[in-house]
């Protein structure tokens, strides 16, 4: 049977720890890990004490360095779902706060703005055109369509000031 005393136990980690560590190594792929996993083996193996035989001590220890890897594993892929449900629900929760933002900045530009400016600003922002087509589809000129704009943005930074 095993012997728990300081001196065998000192000695049994010594010549098994390296061996443990790269079997650890091999499977968990981080050298935190893998150090942590053995350790872990011979914490559980010194607290419990358990019955072994002595010829089976070496594949007591690889079998349980090989299950406590098998934990962390686990547990990086428990962790790994729970980020990415993480950022998915932060996700959906930040395009939820746009979409109200986007609903209350366009009340305010129905609230604010002239009709003509409502359309400048959704031909130039919304549907991309530039001053020049713009002004074209409006028959305008181009300084009248950054006119319509800047004095837009203006508005609404004025609004947004009194409405904090």
């Amino acid at each position: 049977m095993m012997d728990y005393s300081k001196q065998q136990f000192e000695q049994l980690f010594k010549e098994s720890y390296p061996h443990m560590y790269r079997m650890a190594f091999s499977l968990v792929e981080n050298a935190d890990d893998a150090k942590d996993a053995v350790h872990q083996v011979f914490v559980h193996m010194w607290r419990g004490k358990p019955e072994i035989a002595t010829e089976s001590i070496r594949g007591y220890l690889l079998a349980a360095t090989r299950n406590q890897c098998l934990h962390i594993l686990r547990d990086r892929g428990l962790q790994r779902r729970l980020k990415e449900e993480l950022q998915k629900e932060t996700a959906w929760q930040k395009d939820e706060e746009r979409e109200e933002l986007l609903q209350q900045l366009q009340q305010l530009i129905d609230d604010n703005l002239t009709e003509q400016d409502r359309r400048v600003l959704q031909l130039h922002y919304e549907e991309e055109m530039t001053y020049a087509e713009t002004a074209s589809v409006l028959g305008i000129s181009s300084s009248a369509v950054n006119k319509h704009i800047t004095r837009s943005l203006a508005k609404i930074r004025e609004t947004l000031k009194i409405a904090k």
